[in-house]
């Protein structure tokens, strides 16, 4: 410590944190701000950078409500960024009095002092990094020349999925399937190429990718339905067992987050808890050349996703980033 610092320095006793300004982003401004192709490339090198392990995502921590829903908190950073940790309770019960069932907050800190910066909704981010990270799946995944997808689910979910899927391939449809036809119907109204479909069997006969995300507690299709050179992904979390069949996830080339998915709900997922993890190939290792992506057009390549905090912290950033560039400024003094 210099002579100079020696006479300004003031004891911790002496310093208080005083007032801070904080950015703060409401949810429509968090969805108006994250652009949907910038996500997509920024997840690209987000799970490329978590297969360097340059990003730290720890484990997160769960406080269970009994008959009433949990939450949790996940953390991480990347070095050159902020520290990102959203808290997200799921409570099932809540669509039955209009709210939605995932409801999420998330705070950004200064790494090099710990400063709180920003507080954004993460409900929105939740959902749309969710159906990304999916979506991403089929871009390096799916057949180049696939052309009819099909969606299984009609919530948010599958409402990102169906804004999503049109950036990754030109499909001239996209089939939409729910346990309630009308849901399909108000779903599939939303873009030109999407049909609502009551048979969901005769929509994965014949689709090259298919996209799970419902809230289903058992398999909403049949493994046997998929025909060779198809793309199965499923975001949906309804343990014990879930929507995606088992024996697609045992018996195909499977892609997971990363190795947590192999863990109990509700950090990882109900369908795999059979399967051993050195069955699976990281989805950022195959990005990165290190594990194959598809290597024939005959195989079926299953992604099966939980959400994990990278996504959230590479969709927080874009955020944050782009609000900082439109000139917006704290708004909130803690």
């Amino acid at each position: 410590m210099t002579k100079q610092a020696e006479r300004t320095a003031r004891s911790a006793a002496e310093i208080s944190k005083g007032a801070l300004k904080v950015m703060t982003i409401s949810e429509a401004e968090v969805a108006r701000l994250l652009d949907p192709g910038a996500l997509l490339d920024g997840l690209a090198d987000g799970f490329r950078a978590l297969a360097l392990g340059e990003i730290q995502t720890p484990p997160r921590p769960a406080i269970t409500v009994p008959n009433s829903g949990f939450l949790l908190s996940m953390p991480a950073w990347k070095a050159g960024g902020p520290i990102m940790v959203k808290m997200v309770c799921v409570f099932e019960g809540n669509l039955a009095i209009d709210l939605p069932n995932h409801l999420a907050m998330i705070n950004l800190f200064d790494a090099a002092t710990g400063v709180p910066l920003c507080l954004m909704d993460g409900t929105y981010i939740t959902g749309i990094r969710t159906a990304a990270a999916a979506v991403l799946s089929a871009r390096h995944l799916a057949r180049p020349d696939a052309r009819v997808a099909t969606i299984v689910g009609a919530g948010v979910q599958a409402r990102e999925h169906l804004k999503l899927l049109p950036l990754v391939r030109d499909f001239d449809e996209i089939l939409v399937a729910s346990l309630h036809f009308e849901d399909a119907q108000k779903l599939a109204a939303r873009n030109r190429k999407a049909t609502a479909v009551a048979n969901v069997e005769a929509a994965v006969r014949r689709s090259d990718v298919v996209c799970l995300a419902s809230h289903a507690y058992q398999p909403v299709i049949e493994a046997d339905w998929v025909r060779p050179g198809t793309h199965i992904s499923s975001v949906g979390y309804a343990p014990p067992l879930g929507e995606l069949p088992i024996a697609l996830a045992r018996d195909h080339k499977l892609y997971v987050e990363d190795d947590a998915a192999f863990e109990a709900p509700p950090v990882g997922c109900g369908e795999l808890k059979d399967i051993h993890p050195a069955h699976a190939i990281r989805l950022g290792d195959a990005l990165l050349g290190k594990r194959p992506l598809r290597e024939n057009d005959r195989e079926i390549t299953v992604y099966k996703a939980m959400g994990i905090a990278m996504e959230d912290l590479v969709a927080a950033e874009l955020v944050y980033r782009r609000a900082l560039a439109e000139g917006c400024s704290a708004t909130a003094t803690f």
